[in-house]
């Protein structure tokens, strides 16, 4: 029976990724829609399997004919507040319109649903979003969990791991889970969950959960070199640093917003692990740490987000 799915986004760095995963199964027709199809790459744009919809995100004539009569929309959409929360709430009302089953929404994340409202901000627009699917009737919401992506946590955004004198700087002990999942896995997983049904709510997948102590041991395992590790401080000088950034020049967001993500991520209030649903789709074997390592090359791990976007 073929799944009709819809992908709104599907130029963007992940929704490729999620693209081409989904028409691995050739029971997927794939919908997706975009502000400029021609940007979508020929590997999936030629397929007979694939439709394309040309329209922005708040275009709710153009919106509407894509959502109609799909089994699921998948929103990968990547932006300010305003396309997180309205550009989902009008694909959100299509898709109530359309009498569309499911709707995964944009998260791909650490357990926002586990904060306050302004605690860690840039995940504010998910929880506006999921609460506004909790009013429909129609449109069930699907909110995938991963920890934080492991390409971003070696990349050079977080400041963990400095290629030119090896040295893993970290926030808090050191021995502080760090739960992460790659991006190519995220998107194998969501393909799967975009097929089964019976999957609605809060699902949860993990790569692997490790301390940076942990990771920067594995990293001497797989590099052969001895990393150096060097505390930054406690987690309540962190809390501190971030505030006071943010106090100092909030429009400067680049300059603490990363610090919010790690102080949230380090002070165990969005621990999506133990207990994970990676056992529900048991053909997938996600990358853990020290794999993420083993299968890429030291002078290319920084560069393994950039590589994303090739």
């Amino acid at each position: 029976m073929t799944i009709t799915v819809g992908l709104a986004g599907i130029t963007g760095r992940f929704g490729r990724l999620l693209a081409a995963n989904l028409l691995k199964n050739p029971d997927v027709a794939l919908r997706g829609y975009a502000r400029d199809p021609s940007k979508v790459v020929s590997s999936i744009s030629a397929l007979p399997r694939t439709q394309l919809f040309a329209g922005g995100a708040l275009d709710g004539a153009a919106i509407q004919p894509f959502v109609s009569g799909c089994d699921v929309v998948i929103c990968a959409y990547l932006g300010d507040d305003k396309l997180m929360v309205e550009g989902q709430k009008k694909l959100i009302d299509a898709c109530e319109a359309a009498r569309v089953p499911r709707y995964i929404a944009s998260d791909w994340s650490l357990d926002y649903t586990r904060l306050q409202l302004g605690d860690l901000f840039p995940k504010d627009p998910m929880k506006h979003v999921k609460a506004y699917l909790e009013t429909k009737e129609a449109v069930k919401g699907v909110h995938i969990l991963v920890g934080v992506f492991m390409e971003v946590i070696l990349g050079p955004m977080s400041g963990t791991l400095d290629p030119k004198t090896n040295t893993f700087r970290y926030w808090g002990e050191g021995t502080e889970l760090v739960e992460g999942t790659t991006y190519a896995d995220a998107a194998k997983y969501t393909a799967k969950v975009a097929v089964d049904p019976s999957a609605v709510g809060i699902q949860k997948f993990l790569g692997d959960r490790k301390s940076i102590k942990d990771i920067a041991a594995s990293f001497e395992k797989v590099y052969g070199v001895k990393p150096n590790l060097e505390r930054l401080g406690s987690l309540d000088d962190l809390k501190k640093r971030m505030h006071d950034l943010r106090a100092e020049s909030p429009a400067a967001i680049y300059s603490y917003m990363f610090l919010f993500y790690i102080y949230y991520l380090l002070n165990g209030s969005t621990l999506i692990g133990p207990g994970v649903d990676n056992g529900k789709y048991p053909e997938i074997k996600p990358e853990t740490w020290e794999d993420f390592m083993r299968n890429r090359k030291l002078e290319t791990l920084l560069g393994s987000m950039a590589a994303l976007s090739q």
